[in-house]
């Protein structure tokens, strides 16, 4: 029986550019087609309902549900493609999850038992887990929005789902399925993870039995029983009854969370292990989550190793920007101090960890990402901005995470290949409220996110293979954001395989460090080399901020100097123009012309990314993160600065 129905007469013929090919479903918001792509791979495209598209309430709301479905990991949903409007009408492009919902399975095939059923659990649990580790709240878990792929269950429609803010979120309309939502959700109460919890376990008992815990014969009546009587728990025994049970409590603080059902409902789980990055792993075969995002090794303890180096695997490769972890003698034998900070920066907790970002509107450069290593989970965890001077939002979904110069776009490289086999790029333009997916490499090659264009109409990317255990450099790829295409560039050159590309100091080519003595070669855009400054050092922030905002300076390690010496070389020529040492134990760009950024391990209890002038003197805080905790900041300069 095929999963969708022929267009009926006022259907489109075509959508977004693409030819329909029938009906998938509709719903209070809009009507869901299933879409044909030129290279024969097959789309959802979910458009507003017409008599909703001049409420703006609505079309907010239909447009929030590709912002919030996009911060969520890809293993459990559907992936957000695109956003755009046709008609006047807002839509939504996801990827096709080929299945029947579960509700449709439980009415033709009658209810599951057994393993069917604890995998579908366990599935799910993880998808929820996954969902409010993205701080997001569904709102309508039932069994319609459960569609079962091949490659196991994925959570759809987040057309009325909300992000968590620091405090509970409230409702004041009861908005939902009534046989599946909460007390709380009906009574317009504050709501949390727990809500999703609840329809969960109501999902569940209609599994087992083909009806929902309190009935469907009407709302009021459903409301009411939802309000003051016990549930009908249907089939269901065991341990899953009894978590079912629990979910269901009156009461959203005696609910257990997602990650406690998913180590409950599983049998052999160790008292240390993460139900979450467990599940994802097998709920995601096909997403392979060991590849780098390709940041060169930390400066080690005992001698400085190049920044540009390369290990593989995402699970131990500290991000290239992070905080190194200098040797307790630095600190105690280092002899410079400190100069006072500007008076009065504006001082900012951040999400994450304790980590105090200290702003003022002058800067010339403004923290606009984040990654946290989690250490439990073994992997980065990102944040970004969601303007130039706006709050930071958690993309769990992200290898990596770039906002643009100008604040407009964030540059995402999500988990996993696509479905057709490739690495990605998924930007999206704040203002306008739309996304889209830019495909870069195949598999087995990846493309990792390196830097935006001063200008913001361009992304540097360097293209990666793995060999043996080692990720190679083997090119580089720029994106045109305006004409939403890449170019890939392959660089035959052995000497350059354990770096990475940056922009060269006018943006017009890249650059790398080739060879052993650590020169910097230069390409021009097709990727011919065009000409070599032997011998400059390794670059301490790798290739990204090396270039000053004029492009007539860079800076390295100084070649062979020792942790704390730094060299500034003339761009043109290749000359030395100044050596100078500092308390910094890494360099991480350049304020301004005549200023540098870096880190300096401050003491036992906190770093901080600290400005410095070229007379090695360190001046005001930028950042402070324990020292304990691993974080790889990115700032941007700003448009008047640049």
């Amino acid at each position: 029986m095929p999963n969708f129905t022929p267009l009926m007469p006022g259907d489109p013929q075509k959508l977004a550019g693409l030819e329909l090919l029938g009906k998938l479903g509709e719903g209070g918001q809009g009507v869901v087609y299933l879409a044909g792509t030129p290279m024969g791979a097959r789309v959802a495209i979910k458009w507003l309902r017409h008599d909703q598209s001049d409420d703006e309430d609505s079309v907010e709301r239909f447009l929030r549900e590709a912002e919030v479905a996009r911060r969520v990991a890809p293993f459990c949903t559907a992936t957000m493609l695109s956003t755009g409007v046709e008609q006047g009408r807002p839509y939504i492009m996801s990827e096709y999850v080929e299945g029947r919902s579960l509700e449709r399975i439980v009415r033709d095939d009658g209810p599951l038992t057994g393993g069917d059923l604890e995998r579908l659990a366990i599935g799910t649990a993880t998808a929820l887990a996954a969902i409010h580790e993205a701080d997001v709240v569904h709102r309508d878990f039932k069994p319609g929005n459960v569609i079962m792929g091949a490659g196991g269950p994925r959570v759809i429609d987040f057309g009325i789902a909300r992000t968590l803010s620091p405090t509970t979120m409230t409702s004041s309309t009861q908005i939902g399925t009534p046989a599946y939502m909460s007390p709380e959700q009906i009574m317009g109460q504050g709501l949390g993870p727990a809500t999703d919890l609840f329809s969960w376990a109501a999902t569940m008992v209609f599994a087992s039995c083909g009806r929902a815990p309190f009935g469907s014969d009407g709302t009021h009546a459903v409301m009411s029983r939802v309000l003051r009587n016990p549930p009908d728990l249907g089939s269901l025994d065991g341990r899953l009854r009894d978590l079912v049970g629990e979910c269901l409590a009156k009461d959203p603080a005696r609910r257990p969370t997602a990650k406690q059902v998913i180590l409950r409902l599983l049998r052999n789980a160790g008292p240390d292990s993460d139900p979450l990055v467990e599940g994802a792993k097998q709920a995601a075969p096909h997403a392979d989550r060991t590849r780098p995002s390709r940041k060169p090794i930390l400066i080690g303890a005992g001698a400085l190793i190049a920044a540009v180096a390369v290990v593989a695997g995402v699970a131990v490769v500290p991000g290239w920007l992070r905080k190194p972890t200098a040797p307790p003698q630095l600190v105690a034998t280092s002899s410079k101090k400190a100069t006072p900070a500007p008076a009065a920066p504006v001082k900012t907790a951040l999400p994450g960890g304790a980590i105090t970002l200290f702003e003022q509107p002058s800067d010339p450069v403004t923290l606009t990402a984040y990654e946290v290593d989690d250490q439990k989970n073994d992997d980065d965890v990102d944040y970004a901005r969601q303007s130039l001077r706006g709050t930071f939002d958690k993309y769990p979904g992200n290898v990596e995470s770039l906002v643009s110069p100008n604040g407009r776009y964030l540059a995402g490289r999500p988990y996993g290949y696509t479905s057709d086999g490739y690495d990605s790029i998924l930007l999206t333009d704040r203002p306008a409220g739309s996304s889209f997916r830019i495909k870069t490499v195949r598999k087995p090659l990846d493309a990792a996110l390196r830097s935006w264009s001063k200008d913001g109409s361009k992304i540097l990317l360097n293209v990666n293979k793995k060999i043996k255990n080692d990720w190679v450099t083997v090119g580089f790829a720029i994106i045109d954001v305006p004409e939403g295409k890449v170019k890939v560039i392959d660089v035959a050159d052995d000497s350059i395989r354990g770096s990475d590309f940056g922009w060269d100091g006018d943006e017009e080519g890249v650059v790398i460090v080739y060879g052993k003595d650590e020169g910097l070669r230069f390409f021009d855009a097709s990727g011919r080399p065009t000409r070599d400054l032997p011998g400059v050092g390794p670059l301490a922030s790798g290739t990204r901020d090396i270039f000053s905002p004029s492009g007539k300076t860079f800076v390295t390690d100084c070649p062979g100097g020792g942790n704390g010496d730094h060299c500034l070389w003339d761009a043109a020529t290749g000359r030395q123009v100044r050596r100078f040492s500092s308390d910094c134990d890494k360099v991480l760009g350049w304020y301004d012309e005549s200023r540098l950024y870096c880190w300096e391990q401050d003491n036992a209890v906190n770093d901080e990314v600290r400005v410095m002038g070229f007379d090695g003197k360190l001046t005001r805080r930028l950042l402070e993160v324990p020292d304990k905790l691993d974080v790889s900041p990115y700032f941007t300069a700003t448009p008047a600065s640049s």
